[in-house]
């Protein structure tokens, strides 16, 4: 792409839901341009523990994670690879009667909005979960939440829209983007020019740098998860496992790596430079041991982070653009967007074609900042 060429929607960033939205609109007939600085699905959407879950979510979050679960089954036909996707069930444990009532709650809520857990005391754990887990006072079982690769989606995704005549740009930068009477002009770093009619923005860590070309502000901060990978071992843990308080989670694949994760590491968003920490590892490891002692003599084979957004309220920005007529945000998940990723290309892809979508995000308007009295710099 070269010169000042024209499309129906570009899009700024790589990830999971930027590419399920190319592909999404392709479907719908749409001409589609992405750029992603580095590669598709090389930071939030691909350095993240790879749970697919609907337990412990915001219940501003439940419409859209409901909406995305079916999505999962449905990746052999709609990218072409399963991505490693097992509906394993997600086991939340809760070591005290606190945070027992804490899953009770929000259990009762989940319910109202279709999502089936099942609570269990600490005998009901040892009868499912023989020798595995030790000490929980109890547990909720969410059994159609799963596990997947998270290096593979977003790239699935990207081929998948390819295919389908997407034009996916790696390894350049949008530098810049104005808007007039024609469209969306957008410069990138190689001097590539186009017009579109309508812009997505999902730059992840970096959206609101975006945002701030069109006059919008959003208080995006910097999360690198630490995550963690164990050599094989005897194959054990059937289901994803949360901890309530701790901040662990742990999945282990068929092959017998264990996959876990606790704590931040270290992330400088102006270099895209991230490391984990060999304490925060350290951490970890031993909340993985007190939980599961089966997995202590396990030996960790490797660590990992990158770089997510998150905002102070935990939810994300989803909707049209406050100031920007063509303009679409969806960004800041906050560490927990990879389950959501398929749907919200889904979403955006309604709020360009149609202006609206049928799953409610009033709740993640990024003119929450502009009410809480913040002003776009």
């Amino acid at each position: 792409m070269t010169g000042s060429d024209k499309v129906d929607v570009a899009i700024i960033g790589g990830g999971t839901a930027g590419c399920a939205a190319a592909l999404e609109l392709r479907r719908r007939g749409l001409s589609v341009a992405l750029f992603e600085r580095r590669t598709v699905g090389s930071q939030a959407s691909g350095v993240n523990y790879g749970g697919v879950r609907q337990q412990g979510r915001d219940p501003a979050e439940l419409p859209l994670s409901r909406r995305s679960r079916p999505i999962w089954d449905r990746l052999p036909a709609l990218v072409g690879h399963d991505c490693e996707f097992m509906a394993t069930g997600h086991l939340k444990l809760a070591y005290t009667p606190e945070q027992m009532a804490e899953l009770e709650a929000w259990s009762a809520m989940a319910a109202e909005q279709g999502v089936e857990t099942r609570l269990m005391g600490a005998n009901a754990l040892a009868e499912a979960y023989p020798g595995l887990i030790t000490n929980a006072y109890g547990g909720s079982l969410c059994p159609t939440d799963g596990q997947a690769n998270p290096r593979l989606v977003a790239p699935a995704f990207a081929r998948a829209a390819r295919r389908a005549g997407a034009a996916i740009h790696e390894h350049e930068a949008v530098t810049g983007a104005t808007r007039d009477a024609a469209g969306f002009r957008i410069e990138t770093e190689r001097g590539t020019r186009i017009l579109a009619q309508s812009l997505i923005n999902v730059a992840g860590a970096w959206a609101d740098h975006v945002a701030r070309w069109f006059g919008e502000f959003a208080p995006i901060q910097v999360l690198a998860p630490n995550m963690l990978v164990s050599e094989p071992v005897p194959y054990r843990l059937p289901v994803n496992i949360g901890v309530c308080g701790a901040g662990l989670y742990v999945r282990q694949i068929p092959r017998g790596n264990l996959i876990f994760g606790g704590g931040k590491g270290w992330a400088d968003r102006e270099a895209i430079r991230a490391r984990p920490l060999v304490e925060v590892s350290c951490q970890a490891s031993a909340q993985l041991a007190r939980t599961l002692p089966w997995a202590a003599n396990a030996a960790v084979i490797r660590s990992w982070t990158g770089i997510e957004g998150y905002f102070d309220d935990d939810i994300p920005v989803i909707g049209l653009s406050e100031t920007t007529p063509g303009l679409v945000h969806a960004f800041g998940f906050s560490g927990h967007g990879f389950q959501l990723g398929p749907a919200i290309g889904e979403i955006v892809s309604e709020l360009v074609v149609e202006g609206k979508t049928t799953t409610p995000i009033d709740a993640f308007s990024i003119r929450r900042f502009a009410r809480a009295g913040h002003q776009a710099a």
